[in-house]
């Protein structure tokens, strides 16, 4: 009984040293962000594939890049999207990456569709949820200082 006892006491101090307050934890900060305890949040994540429509006319396709990256700088004003950036060449024709700040992957599909680029299937793209930090928002107001030239 003794031997059971100081397990469960070696247990009990275990757990009550493992997890301890940030001296820097800022409540109002956090909630503001939507953290959990750990400061972390779900996102969508949507890999951008080359996608089923083939388009030669160059006129088109400049026209829906275009449409393509004003889209991504909209949702970025919105706070919808998070992290944006083409991939380099691969095999599985994968073009880019969006994190989206959106609770469901309904939201995170309707807010895809609204890029032509999307929208007339010139890219594909597969949606998962994903677990990141609450504070990814935030790197975007240091960005645009460090951005020399604007899109």
């Amino acid at each position: 009984m003794k031997k059971i006892l100081l397990i469960l006491m070696l247990v009990s101090c275990f757990k009550a040293n493992s997890q301890t307050v940030n001296p820097n934890y800022d409540s109002k900060l956090a909630e503001s962000l939507g953290a959990d305890d750990y400061g972390m949040k779900m996102y969508v994540l949507a890999i951008l594939k080359t996608g089923s429509n083939k388009i030669d006319d160059k006129e088109k396709l400049n026209e829906l890049f275009k449409g393509h990256m004003d889209n991504i700088n909209r949702l970025a004003k919105d706070g919808k999207l998070i992290v944006a950036g083409p991939l380099k060449k691969n095999d599985k024709n994968y073009r880019g990456i969006f994190i989206l700040n959106a609770k469901t992957i309904e939201e995170a599909n309707e807010l895809l569709l609204t890029d032509p680029a999307i929208k007339e299937k010139l890219f594909e793209v597969e949606v998962f949820e994903w677990y990141g930090s609450a504070a990814l928002p935030e790197y975007l107001k240091i960005h645009d200082k460090i951005e020399k030239t604007k899109h």
